[in-house]
This record gives structure tokens, C-alpha cells and sequence, in this order.
């Protein structure tokens, strides 16, 4: 079985059904044993009608005590070798459906660490937990066919061979009588594919809207939109509930055929095979066999439907993953190396230009357009953004991370201590405010951090400091806190250009105008870029500058906008009068 720290190899992303084969492909001795001790097993199941005719027509009809002594206890011997092939098959396709499972989650965590920033761009946050959730054991229980599924084909041309010499006509009834079940099945498995497919779809939506109302239930509670979200919540959930309902409504058929069928067939070849009997065709022992035949091919039968239920739903999930394994980060045509020393970062868009070593603020009347400005400056999006008078993207998109540091204010912070959650050892880059690391972090460049960002109350407010476990998310922690923990994060990093997106939105005002003076003097000499509208941080802002409908209308201090621009100057009263209403 896959290892925790094994490369699990390059999956094909061509299809769902590629996808499968590949993961058969990655443990061919597993996949090939289960398939031999699959069909042992199911072929010796079949040999237990053909040694209890031999016992009655070698033994017990004649009276021959011997045969019957002898037959009898080839019978037991083979019964209990056929156990001792049943565990071994269980165990051997449960390596095999756990191997597949752990693979598709190893690529799948590795494509998302891959897509990294891009990831939340590329797809939604209930797809991934859909995948994760379903969809890696839907497609682990679909590879039972390796197993039992060759085994069922076995079994059966094996039955077929030795009911040709029993009788012809039975071996043709056989023959020609169990892919008739299978094809009857067959329609309801393409229709439970499309049900499959639109009931995942939904659950992805559904998924989604749960982490998003998990997120942002205070915010909903404060703006009164509880209960219409909720409203939306609750028709989506019944669209769900309705779609489960027609994909139990197929599957019901599908399980229902798998066992009905192969019985009726079994009751019709029993009484083909008695008036065989009756007309002295075939003898007792011979009757005897051809019902145990068939009723053993009721077994490889609806493994057969068991089987096709199975793969339809995984092929299913399967295009999920590939669906997902086929995303692409964000193309990295860069060849040039970064400035080598400080240098403007600008955007001819807005017309922002971010000067080095200062502390800029940005003030939009619109929050949009300083997220557009700090993605174009950070390179998340196709731009033609410059730093030091080059392209963006003609830089190496690694140095271009290296260097510069987007900060989001709702970045991810992942469960851990404290102390991991804000100096991460490992997994640099998966989010956009996680810089590469620099090594560990010391005592006093966290005690630093945390006195800039004004969280050192949150320390000494946690039972063990910060050794305190935190939830994903911090979500035991408040809004305000959690985003002086986003801020300390961004100190650590250190970058040579910070972007921060409204680092203080969620502050108090004694906590803010702590926060702005002291994050000047922790960014003194670095470049710094804030975007807000609050006035304690725009006044130890070394520049202002205020965009209007995304592009640049003013620049300078802010006690000099506001003086000179009543645009501005309406923009930040507006943010005044709602700190106030707040408080």
C-alpha cells in the first residue's frame, strides 16, 4: 500500500475510466493477486455442485460407502481451502481499495499545494470537500471489479465448460442468458450516471454555501441577511434532497434487477434442467450439479450488477478528480530576475505607483477596486503591472513571491498552536499572505511581531500562551483577533513589499490607531502598501492615494486630501460616521 511520504505517481487525466485504469496500473501485483485468488474462489465455488454429483452418482446411489467417505471429504477439504481463498481475497482488495484511496487523496492534496493561490480561483471550496468527502472512497470501491468482478467472468466460463458436457442445451441457455441479465441492467447504469453526476454537481453548491455561511454567520446576523441565506440554504437542500431521491429511485432498480433476475433465471433453468432429468438426459447427480451451477452463477451474476453499480458511480467521481487534477496554476512565462535593489511597483490601470521604502495607503471609494489593485500588483491575475520599470510577468513568478507579499484580510489560517499558526514551518506558499520561510523563527522577532500588530494580548489571554491549540480557521478566536494573528503572520514573512488588504477593518479604534503607529515603525524602510479607508491608519500613512471609479484621483498626505478633495474627503467621514455607529 501507498506509503504517507510515496510519490504516487503521474495520474492519466484523460477520462474517468483512465483515471481507474491508472490507479489498477500503480499496484499491478496486488490488482493481478486479487484477480487470481477472485476467480480460485468463485471457480471452486462452482466445484462444490461437482463433487456432491459425483457423491450421489458414485456413492450414494450405488450404495458405495467408499466414494460416498471419499467424495465427501474432497468436499469438505476443497470448502474449506475455498475460506481460506475468501479471507485472503478480502484482505488482499481491501490494500487494494485503500491504496487507491490514499493515491487519489496524495494527488489530490498535491494538485491543490500546486494550484496554490489559484486554487480558490479555479474552483470552489466545496468541490475539493466533495471529493474529499465522497468521491476518494466512491472511487476506492469501484476497483471491487479487479477482484470479484474477474472472478464473476471466470466462474462463468468455467460453469459454461462444464455444463457442455453435462448438457449442450444448458451450457447455451447459460451462456446466452446471463449477458441478457446483465444487458437489462445495462440502461438503468447509464441513467444512474447522468442522476450521479447532476447529485455530486449539486452537493459541490450545497458544500460550498455551508463553509460560506459557516465563515460568515456573525457578519449575516449583524447585516439581518440570516434568514434570507437561510431561505436559499433550505431550496438547495431540498434540490439535493429531490435529486437523492431519483438517484436512490435508479439504484433501487439497478439492486433490485441484481438480485430478481439472476433468481428467475436460476427457477428457469432448474426446471429446464428437471425435464432433462425426467426424460433420462441427464441423471440425479447430474440434476443436482446443473442447480448448483446455476445457483452459483447467481453470485458472479450480480457481482456482475454489484460491479457495474460500482463503476458507474466511480467513473462519476473519477471525472470529478480529473476535472479537478486538470486545473492549472497561473502560467509562469517569466525569464527576468527581480530588481536587485528597491524599486516602484506600479499599475498603469489605476495609475497606482507604490514608491520603496515608504508606507502607502490606498483609499478606494469602492473595496473592489483595491482588491483588483493588489492582485494586479501581486501578480494574481493578468495585468500590466511593472516593478522597477519591468513587467510583472516577464519576472520569475518565485521571486516575484519572494519578494512580494499580498496579505489578504480573510487569508486561511490552518488548526494548529499558536506558534505554528503564525511562524509555519512548512507549506510556504499555499495561501497568498504565506511567504517562503527564512528558517526558524526566534523569540524576539515573534515578540516583535506581535507587539506591531497590538497581539500580545491575545497571547496572554490563551491558557497556554502560544503553545494554545487553534481551531481551523482560529474560529476560537474573534474577528478582530483573527486578524491581528493574519497580521502577525505577514510581519514574520518579512517581504521586501508588503500589500495588506484592510488589515484593521475589524479593530476597535483603540486597538487600530495602536495597530498603524506601530506597523510605520515595524515596515520602516520596507514598502508597504495598505488599502483602507480609516482615517488612524491614513494619517501615518507617508502617502495617500485615492482612487475614484479605479483610477487614481488623488495623491498626498491625508490631512492635505482632506482639506483639498471633498470626494475623499466624504469617502473617510463616511468611514468615520460607521466607526462611530459601531462603537
Amino acid at each position: 500500500m501507498i506509503d504517507a511520504y510515496e510519490d504516487p505517481g503521474t495520474p492519466d487525466v484523460r477520462g474517468g475510466w483512465r483515471y481507474l485504469w491508472w490507479l489498477v496500473r500503480c499496484q499491478p501485483g496486488r490488482s493481478v493477486a486479487g484477480a487470481l485468488l477472485g476467480s480460485s474462489w468463485m471457480v471452486l465455488l462452482a466445484a462444490t455442485p461437482y463433487l456432491m454429483a459425483k457423491a450421489i452418482d458414485e456413492g450414494l446411489e450405488p450404495g458405495d460407502w467408499t466414494a460416498l467417505a471419499g467424495w465427501s471429504f474432497a468436499l469438505f477439504a476443497v470448502g474449506s481451502f475455498n475460506a481460506w481463498l475468501s479471507i485472503m481475497r478480502h484482505r488482499t482488495m481491501t490494500r487494494v481499495r485503500m491504496d487507491a484511496n490514499f493515491r487519489t487523496v496524495k494527488v489530490v492534496v498535491g494538485q491543490a499545494v500546486r494550484l496554490g493561490a489559484a486554487l480558490s480561483r479555479r474552483t470552489g471550496a466545496g468541490e475539493v470537500v466533495t471529493i474529499g468527502v465522497g468521491d476518494v472512497q466512491t472511487i476506492a470501491g469501484a476497483l471491487t471489479v479487479v477482484g470479484p468482478g474477474v472472478g464473476a467472468c471466470a466462474a462463468y466460463l468455467t460453469v459454461a465448460a462444464v455444463l457442455i458436457s453435462v448438457s449442450p442445451v444448458l451450457a447455451v441457455v447459460v451462456l446466452l442468458g446471463m449477458p441478457a441479465v446483465v444487458l437489462l441492467v445495462g440502461p438503468f447504469l447509464s441513467r444512474l450516471q447522468g442522476a450521479e453526476t447532476e447529485y455530486r454537481d449539486r452537493q459541490g453548491v450545497l458544500t460550498a454555501r455551508i463553509a460560506d455561511l459557516a465563515g460568515g454567520l456573525r457578519v449575516l446576523n449583524g447585516l439581518g441577511g440570516k434568514s434570507l441565506v437561510a431561505d436559499a440554504f433550505h431550496r438547495d437542500s431540498q434540490r439535493l434532497r429531490a435529486q437523492g431521491y431519483r438517484v436512490g429511485a435508479v439504484t433501487s432498480w439497478v439492486q433490485a434487477l441484481g438480485v430478481g433476475l439472476p433468481t428467475l433465471f436460476l427457477a428457469v433453468v432448474t426446471w429446464l434442467a428437471a425435464r432433462l432429468a425426467a426424460q433420462g438426459d441427464i441423471t440425479v447427480g447430474e440434476l443436482v450439479a446443473v442447480y448448483g451451477y446455476v445457483a452459483v452463477l447467481v453470485g458472479p451474476v450480480a457481482f456482475w450488477v454489484e460491479c457495474g453499480y460500482q463503476l458507474s458511480r466511480g467513473v462519476v467521481a473519477a471525472r470529478r478528480v480529473v476535472r479537478f487534477l486538470r486545473l492549472e496554476p497561473m502560467e509562469d512565462l517569466g525569464t527576468r530576475d527581480a530588481p536587485s535593489e528597491p524599486s516602484v511597483l506600479h499599475d498603469p490601470e489605476s495609475g497606482v505607483r507604490v514608491l520603496p521604502g515608504r508606507l502607502t495607503a490606498l483609499a478606494c471609494t469602492r473595496p473592489a477596486d483595491a482588491a483588483a489593485v493588489l492582485d494586479r500588483l501581486g501578480r494574481y491575475t493578468a495585468s500590466t503591472a511593472t516593478w522597477g520599470g519591468v513587467p510583472l510577468e516577464e519576472i520569475r513568478l518565485s521571486q516575484v513571491r519572494e519578494h512580494i507579499l499580498v496579505a489578504d484580510h480573510e487569508a486561511d489560517l490552518f488548526a494548529g498552536d499558536l506558534r505554528e499558526v503564525v511562524a509555519p514551518s512548512r507549506g510556504a506558499g499555499l495561501y497568498r499572505d504565506t511567504a517562503p520561510p527564512r528558517g526558524a523563527t526566534s523569540s524576539h522577532e515573534l515578540a516583535a511581531a506581535l507587539h506591531a500588530a497590538a497581539a500580545d494580548d491575545i497571547v496572554q489571554g490563551l491558557p497556554d500562551g502560544l503553545d494554545s491549540p487553534m481551531d481551523a480557521q482560529a474560529r476560537n478566536l474573534s474577528g478582530g483577533q483573527r486578524q491581528r494573528v493574519r497580521l502577525v503572520r505577514a510581519l514574520l514573512a518579512d517581504p521586501e513589499i508588503l500589500l495588506a488588504m484592510e488589515p484593521t477593518s475589524a479593530l476597535d479604534a483603540h486597538t487600530e490607531a495602536l495597530v498603524a503607529e506601530r506597523l510605520r515603525e515595524a515596515r520602516d524602510g520596507r514598502t508597504t502598501l495598505v488599502t483602507t479607508t480609516s482615517p488612524l491608519l491614513l494619517d501615518h500613512a507617508d502617502t495617500v492615494l485615492y482612487l475614484a471609479e479605479g483610477k487614481l484621483a488623488a495623491t498626498g498626505t491625508h490631512r492635505d486630501l482632506l482639506s483639498t478633495d471633498p470626494g475623499y474627503r466624504a469617502l473617510v467621514a463616511r468611514d468615520t460616521d460607521a466607526e462611530e455607529v459601531v462603537r
